[in-house]
């Protein structure tokens, strides 16, 4: 299964022509909840097409003061009403001292941040009812660390039952900003706890700089660490196409569809022939 980022700027050609073909959407529940008029009967639409996928944006799970309670529980509601397949976030944070970023900031890989993220991730939990699926964030900026970002997310994992979303391009950003093997992270991932993945373009800003915008094309580099993602998963393991900006004709967004399905029918299935 391969699936887009829902937008409301190419939403009425969306719904109007069967130029794209996405096995589910996703949005993200802070967008919707709460809303009426014209855009809650285009969410109807949609859902009446298409399984919904959240992946939230405001969580902050990483926040020192803990989670917003009334924030998760309007959460819950908006799940259970649209019947949401699955729910993911960042591993991440964005509010300090009730005061809401506009970015999602890493955090710290430091065991008192484990302990303390830990704590907010089985609240959020036993609030929805469900397990979380938690995205490896993009960084550009060294961290204060006591352990590897491998070995924070797998100790996190390990102590909360959490799911992860692997997010392919955001591994990719990483590596090449800072210097190591984006295949050799992947192989480090609680591979077996990988119930999402997130694939995306990205802007170079020099030769020693790229930046996760969602606002490109994704690059043939990328593809080939989601074809050996997939060689590590050996499952089938439903994937989103990201697009914020920049957004090109549908019908170039069908293409990259296409390709990430033939990627991975290639790798799991090699004996059926595909061709992009």
């Amino acid at each position: 299964m391969v699936g887009i980022g829902y937008r409301k700027e190419f939403s009425k050609e969306f719904l109007d022509s069967d130029i794209l073909k996405p096995d589910f959407v996703e949005v993200a529940p802070e967008n919707w909840m709460g809303i009426g008029g014209h855009w809650k009967q285009e969410l109807n639409k949609v859902l009446d097409k298409f399984p919904l996928y959240c992946h939230g944006l405001s969580l902050s799970v990483g926040s020192p003061e803990g989670i917003d309670i009334d924030f998760v529980k309007k959460v819950k509601t908006f799940l259970d009403d649209t019947q949401a397949v699955l729910y993911s976030e960042h591993l991440t944070f964005s509010k300090v001292d009730n005061a809401h970023l506009y970015d999602l900031l890493p955090i710290p890989f430091t065991q008192e941040a484990v302990e303390r993220v830990s704590e907010n991730i089985i609240k959020v939990q036993d609030l929805l009812g469900r397990r979380l699926i938690l995205e490896n964030g993009s960084y550009y900026t060294v961290l204060k660390a006591e352990m590897t970002e491998e070995d924070f997310i797998n100790e996190i994992v390990k102590k909360t039952d959490c799911e992860l979303l692997l997010d392919v391009n955001n591994v990719y950003v990483n590596a090449f900003n800072h210097q190591y093997d984006a295949s050799e992270f992947i192989s480090k991932m609680p591979l077996n706890k990988v119930k999402y993945i997130h694939m995306a373009g990205h802007y170079q800003v020099d030769e020693k700089l790229i930046i996760d915008t969602h606002g490109a094309a994704i690059i043939d580099p990328v593809f080939e660490l989601f074809s050996y993602t997939m060689s590590k998963l050996k499952r089938e393991v439903p994937v989103l196409l990201e697009r914020d900006f920049n957004i090109p004709e549908l019908a170039s967004l069908q293409n990259e569809i296409e390709k990430l399905k033939c990627i991975k029918s290639t790798v799991l299935n090699p004996e059926l022939l595909c061709q992009i």
